[in-house]
């Protein structure tokens, strides 16, 4: 006779801030807020809100990741920085370090950055890392009645959420500008805009990105609208793809599109980068 044995795979799934981003960040029965922690000026100290939206206690372990960002925009994970790149890590201190949440409950983690005065200019990187921890099911408590001549699998997902942390150290240098725009056809008609951001300077950028379709008569369709694109430190160039609404009723065969990145702030409205494409 054969003994039942139990093969347990965890599937890891995670989300990377610094594509489409909404005002919180979720995954599995996580909520976050905000979405990015980012110490300038004289900021020292930041919350972190975590609830837990399930219907079900669940255990989050809290750590350091670091990444580097392609020029694609996806994220490879790291151990030490890249030319250019420094980590954030070792200047924060945070409390606390795991968090138990019961259905709609809620709790805040604490970030606190130490010795800022003693860094050097420029921009500072790591990722906040919440882990779920599974519930795993204790020796002895298996479902007596499966079958124990065969082999059993079980699948865990593991869910986790990465927040950026960043410090920001004196003025910043940084410049952007748009290029090597152009239109491409989908195998189902679809309409997309490529284009390039090209960055320079100490620090990272992070925004909106808007295009705005200019008729010969002058009039204006939003057609394009992705929110929360990153190019970090140090990369130079991130390259980008976004679909046109073809919906809007505007003609893309004929005027020009504008292409506008903006910062983020309703206090301090700033435009990183605009650039043209006329249209054939």
């Amino acid at each position: 006779m054969f003994k039942s044995k139990s093969i347990v795979f965890l599937l890891a799934l995670a989300v990377f801030s610094g594509a489409v981003v909404l005002p919180a960040i979720a995954q599995g029965n996580l909520l976050v807020t905000p979405r990015r922690v980012v110490f300038d000026g004289s900021r020292r100290v930041m919350e972190l809100n975590l609830a837990n939206t399930g219907q079900d206690t669940a255990r989050y372990n809290i750590s350091f990741i670091q990444y580097r960002m392609t020029e694609a925009g996806s994220f490879e994970e790291i151990t030490e920085p890249d030319p250019g790149q420094n980590f954030a890590d070792r200047h924060i201190r945070f409390f606390p370090r795991s968090v138990t949440l019961a259905p709609n409950e809620a709790q805040t983690v604490r970030m606190q950055v130490v010795g800022q005065e003693r860094l050097d200019p420029g921009e500072y990187r790591s990722h906040v890392y919440f882990r779920a921890v599974p519930n795993e099911v204790a020796l002895g408590e298996e479902d007596p009645n499966r079958d124990t001549t065969s082999v059993s699998v079980r699948l865990i997902p593991i869910f986790g959420i990465t927040i950026p942390v960043i410090i920001r150290v004196g003025e910043s240098t940084t410049e952007v500008y748009i290029s090597d725009l152009a239109l491409e056809k989908g195998d189902n008609e679809e309409t997309f805009l490529n284009l390039t951001f090209n960055r320079s300077g100490n620090m990272s950028v992070y925004g909106d990105l808007s295009v705005t379709h200019v008729a010969p008569d002058g009039k204006e369709t939003q057609v394009g609208v992705v929110n929360g694109i990153a190019v970090y430190t140090p990369n130079a160039l991130r390259k980008f793809r976004i679909q046109l609404n073809s919906q809007a009723g505007a003609n893309l065969n004929t005027g020009k599109l504008l292409i506008t990145y903006n910062a983020q702030s309703d206090v301090r409205p700033q435009t990183f980068a605009s650039s043209q494409l006329e249209l054939p």
